[in-house]
């Protein structure tokens, strides 16, 4: 089946598998979901949650971050991994809010993206989950699972998201991002795709490129 013809049918099962699929990142503004997204690079949301509340507390505004010396920046979120380019990168893109911004986060992909260190991933995450503006989430999970089920041929992540937007209905797309990628860290994972457990599998190219293989 074609791309068009079978994200349908996906939806419907996606909608009965993963009905509660959600950011498992914890934030209350959207400030602390950008800082807790880049926190989030290369590193479980588990994790990044365990060091977010006593960081946000510390830091509530953006000129809180752009004064704060980097040093101890970097000590405050040390255990989630690539710690100084994180710090470096939160410290870069507070002090543009706090100057070009008034310290807010803006609500807009174009000025998102102009943003140092801020690509679409980033900010479709911000517009989807603290805005409510629709937007596709292409992480590795989604750019895999979109690949294996034949949604794309892409691998470049920008023009996955261009060929998936007028696929799923746009009010679905901030919903089809967290399911795609609850679905590939639990089913569809990197290593050993967990196929005979899928539910997705009839229409999966991957899956029954692999079921004829054995067979």
């Amino acid at each position: 089946m074609d791309p068009a013809s079978k994200i349908g049918l996906i939806l419907e099962l996606l909608d009965q598998h993963y009905p509660n699929a959600h950011c498992t990142l914890d934030f209350k503004n959207p400030l602390q979901l950008l800082v807790a997204t880049v926190l989030s690079a290369q590193c479980t949301d588990a994790r990044v949650n365990q060091v977010t509340p006593a960081l946000f507390q510390k830091y509530p505004a953006a000129a809180h971050y752009a004064r704060a010396p980097l040093a101890e920046l970097e000590q405050d979120i040390y255990t989630t991994g690539f710690y100084r380019q994180k710090a470096k990168s939160i410290k870069a893109i507070c002090q543009a809010l706090a100057e070009k911004h008034g310290g807010q986060v803006p609500a807009s992909l174009t000025e998102l993206v102009k943003l140092p260190g801020i690509g679409r991933k980033t900010a479709n995450v911000i517009l989807g989950n603290a805005f409510g503006i629709p937007g596709i989430v292409v992480d590795t999970h989604m750019g895999r699972v979109a690949a294996r089920l034949g949604l794309t041929r892409q691998k470049d992540p920008v023009k996955v998201e261009f060929d998936l937007m007028p696929l799923v209905p746009k009010e679905r797309w901030v919903k089809f991002s967290h399911q795609m990628i609850w679905h590939g860290r639990q089913v569809c994972t990197a290593p050993k795709p967990q196929c005979a457990r899928c539910p997705l599998l009839k229409y999966c190219d991957y899956g029954q490129q692999a079921k004829r293989n054995v067979g």
